[in-house]
């Protein structure tokens, strides 16, 4: 499946997500995976912390090597940013009257991604949680 089937089919089970211009951000992601990278898992969300710009819509990419974020800008250019295993801290889920977000902390950032239909939140936590413990114990990062 590709990285637009995968968004698509996000998009169309939670309509209420603020996404646009799906195949432009989709298309930034599919130029920066890696041939033996495969998608495990992709949905839209805005990467801010303002519930009312709606315009910096990303693609979010969970494959078996990282975590990739993706936009196209308007004019020219584009946005992107991997989260590798190592790099991941901590998750957390914030939900609103409207909206959610979901806070990955990373070593350097926290990577905020709002404006996220309700029903959704469960479903991002899980797969983000379950994909992060599963890759840090690969690579020996998660120490008990």
């Amino acid at each position: 499946m590709s990285v637009y089937e995968s968004i698509r089919e996000f998009k169309n089970k939670y309509p209420m997500t603020v996404g646009w211009r799906l195949s432009k951000h989709a298309k930034i992601i599919e130029k920066h995976l890696n041939p033996e990278e495969e998608i495990e898992y992709a949905f839209v969300a805005q990467k801010n912390d303002n519930p009312l710009d709606i315009i910096t819509t990303f693609a979010v990419v969970l494959t078996n090597k990282r975590i990739l974020l993706g936009e196209k800008r308007l004019l020219f250019g584009y946005f992107f940013t991997a989260i590798t295993p190592d790099m991941f801290n901590d998750l957390q889920v914030k939900m609103g009257m409207i909206w959610g977000k979901v806070c990955i902390d990373t070593v350097k950032e926290v990577v905020t991604l709002s404006n996220i239909q309700r029903e959704a939140l469960p479903e991002i936590e899980t797969k983000i949680t379950e994909y992060m413990m599963r890759e840090k114990q690969k690579y020996g990062l998660d120490k008990k």
